[in-house]
């Protein structure tokens, strides 16, 4: 993803370095921490239903949104997540109240008083998501200010579309030092509608310009706007509140900006990234398994490829699917490209399928350039993949062998998952904060679908 950084951000040398130094940090805090390993035996057959929890990334940006309501919300389904503690946490950095009741994933938000502008560093650094709140911040406080974004180092996520886009509504947006700080010019501290062209089709920006235009004087379009459905369930969320969104699910979205927003009661959609992976589950252990509630048409891509290589995909119902897993008798080429395309957060997952099919594929990512980080661990398990630029060129093996293996990122540690649950003998998965950041429960729904799998602490070698 290229973009035209100079534009919008003055000192491009700072930011990366600013970046590179989060990157730094979070290696160190985790190297210290104690690690976890995740032991699976594989070749075990799999079978049963796999309950598929709510949207990580719904989530994170819906919990930011609660921002720009004057009367608080009540957010539904809400995953229990590493990442989703630490958007509570920068809510309440912020004043506002989070209270999690009980055990029907649901949030109550108390956001009728904003008690800071500002999110500390110690938080935003370790969930790139938490660069949302800047959008809601400023529209609600005329101001904001927010540390560069943290996360998984799986390329460059620049925020200039995000600072030209807020610049473009009337914002005096700057980075220093690490910081993006952000105050309205308008009389008032109101934000002023206009017509915004992405660059890109950014779901970050895209969401983050969304937001903030909900409360700003006037009409705001966004041109080449993400489609994704976590920008629908998001502009759906902000509706409930009394936002005018049109458009969301299209390349144009059109916003008239409202005095206020009041309170909502609100459930997010199912996540199509944790149903595709469970999918890629029952695939390469040649299971079949059951999953609800998802939305088969946020799957398509990932369905239609699925029985391009042989695999049965059943819908049993509006919101239930039925993987029937087989031999792969065919390997197939992959591109991954924005919404409604073929999503960069499974590319891993298929990947590790893809390792077992028959023939030849080629994966091709286009979105994110470190995002084949996984194809050396998967290597160590047998597989037979040369990369070729942002290529991966899959020979298909016989089988796979257990072995030790580090996750880069979350996706990468979900596929070597997939690949352990495939693999003769015992696969070790080091690097698990990766993986607890996105999965609900994964241990817990592995162990009721008949998978051997278990975690233990490993702790640090002393110096």
């Amino acid at each position: 993803m290229k973009c035209e950084e100079g534009r919008a951000i003055n000192n491009t040398t700072q930011v990366k370095e600013e970046v590179k130094a989060v990157q730094r940090e979070q290696l160190t805090d985790n190297q210290n921490q104690q690690e976890s390993v995740l032991h699976i035996t594989g070749r075990s057959p799999l079978a049963g239903f796999v309950p598929i929890s709510g949207a990580k990334n719904s989530a994170l940006a819906i919990m930011a949104g609660s921002l720009l309501s004057s009367d608080g919300c009540r957010i539904r389904n809400i995953p229990s997540l590493v990442d989703v503690k630490r958007m509570c946490d920068i809510l309440a950095a912020v004043g506002v109240k989070v209270d999690r009741n009980g055990n029907d994933g649901a949030i109550e938000v108390d956001s009728r008083h904003i008690g800071q502008s500002s999110a500390p560093y110690e938080l935003v650094s370790k969930l790139r998501a938490s660069f949302f709140v800047i959008g809601p911040l400023l529209a609600r406080l005329g101001i904001a200010r927010i540390p560069l974004p943290g996360g998984c180092a799986i390329g460059a996520r620049p925020v200039d579309l995000h600072v030209r886009g807020l610049q473009m509504l009337g914002a005096d947006v700057r980075i220093e030092h690490g910081i993006v700080q952000a105050y309205s010019k308008q009389p008032g501290g109101r934000l002023k509608g206009a017509k915004i062209y992405l660059d890109y089709p950014s779901v970050g920006a895209t969401e983050t310009i969304m937001m903030a235009a909900t409360l700003a004087e006037g009409e705001t379009i966004i041109e080449n706007s993400a489609q994704e459905p976590e920008v629908v369930d998001l502009a759906n969320f902000c509706r409930a509140m009394g936002a005018k969104i049109r458009g969301a699910g299209t390349k144009t979205i059109t916003i008239d900006g409202v005095p206020r927003m009041h309170f909502a009661d609100y459930a997010i959609i199912p996540d199509r990234v944790e149903a595709a992976t469970f999918m890629m589950a029952a695939a390469i252990t040649r299971s079949t398994l059951t999953l609800a509630p998802v939305i088969p048409d946020h799957l398509i891509a990932v369905i239609a490829k699925l029985q391009e290589v042989g695999i049965g995909v059943i819908q049993e119902s509006p919101n239930r699917i039925r993987i029937e897993g087989d031999r792969i008798h065919r390997g197939t080429d992959i591109e991954t490209l924005p919404y409604p395309g073929f999503p960069t957060d499974m590319q891993a997952q298929f990947t590790a399928l893809l390792t077992l099919a028959e023939g030849n594929s080629v994966v091709t990512e286009t979105v994110f350039e470190n995002r084949l980080q996984h194809v050396a661990e998967l290597c160590r398990m047998g597989a037979n993949i040369r990369l070729k630029g942002n290529n991966a060129l899959i020979t298909g093996v016989p089988n796979l062998s257990g072995a030790p293996v580090m996750a880069s990122d979350l996706r990468a540690s979900a596929a070597l998952v997939i690949a352990g649950l495939a693999a003769e003998g015992v696969t070790q998965i080091k690097g698990l904060h990766h993986l607890d950041r996105g999965y609900d429960r994964i241990e817990e729904k592995l162990l009721n679908i008949g998978a051997k799998v278990s975690r233990s602490i490993v702790e640090p070698e002393s110096t």
